[in-house]
């Protein structure tokens, strides 16, 4: 692939992006699927393994942006009701609630507890079946500062799959590799049935993301 744009060509970083996103199967993959970011086949790969999607379910999205994750859902899943939040804009979707905001502010989560009919800031009456979030901070280059960044946005989205989850239902989180997690497995793990750790083939191999995936939710005691 040359690079014509004598701005982008002068930055290395730019170049290597465009070449990469040029080379992947995936990128093209995306392009002739529909989605509207390779991202898709993340969710599509850990759906087919673990089978925690199916319709009429309630699910939320978080760090949905640009939305291929609600693009599957919707289209394969079209009974179901999707919302969908992130800081960027959401371009329409067929089926998908979108809101833009910050996922941790109060006026994005009371807009998700209006949404799913749930009581502010009380555990125990889940109404979602499904919380999946593939939220990551902007990385500096510094690996335990962007650990901690991903944990803090993890801990975030687990609280709230506490608090929106039906008995039962399921958390698909990304995290990190490196550091430490410990403390926040361990919750996952008291508060779930099963709990997975998964890189799917369509994460690029030099990417430092990994997915949790808890299925079987307890419910709060």
């Amino acid at each position: 692939m040359k690079i014509t744009n004598k701005k982008i060509a002068s930055r290395k970083s730019s170049v290597a992006w465009l070449q990469r996103q040029a080379n992947d199967p995936y990128v093209a993959r995306a392009h002739k699927d529909g989605y509207r970011a390779r991202a898709a086949y993340k969710l599509i790969e850990m759906d087919e393994k673990f089978h925690f999607l199916r319709n009429g379910q309630v699910v939320v999205d978080l760090g949905a942006a640009p939305g291929s994750w609600s693009q599957y859902i919707a289209r394969t899943y079209p009974k179901s009701k999707i919302f969908a939040m992130d800081l960027l804009e959401i371009s329409p979707i067929v089926g998908v609630e979108t809101y833009q905001g910050d996922f941790t502010s109060d006026e994005a989560l009371r807009w998700l507890e209006d949404k799913l009919g749930l009581p502010a800031e009380e555990y125990g009456a889940g109404t979602a079946d499904v919380v999946v979030s593939d939220m990551a901070p902007n990385t500096v280059g510094h690996k335990k500062t962007d650990h901690i960044r991903q944990m803090v946005l993890l801990e975030y989205a687990l609280d709230f799959a506490l608090r929106a989850l039906k008995v039962g239902g399921t958390f698909v989180v990304k995290s990190f590799t490196g550091g430490s997690t410990g403390e926040l497995v361990k919750q996952i793990k008291e508060n779930f049935e099963t709990v997975h750790h998964i890189k799917p083939p369509s994460s690029r191999k030099d990417s430092v993301e990994m997915f949790i995936v808890a299925l079987g939710f307890k419910g709060i005691k």
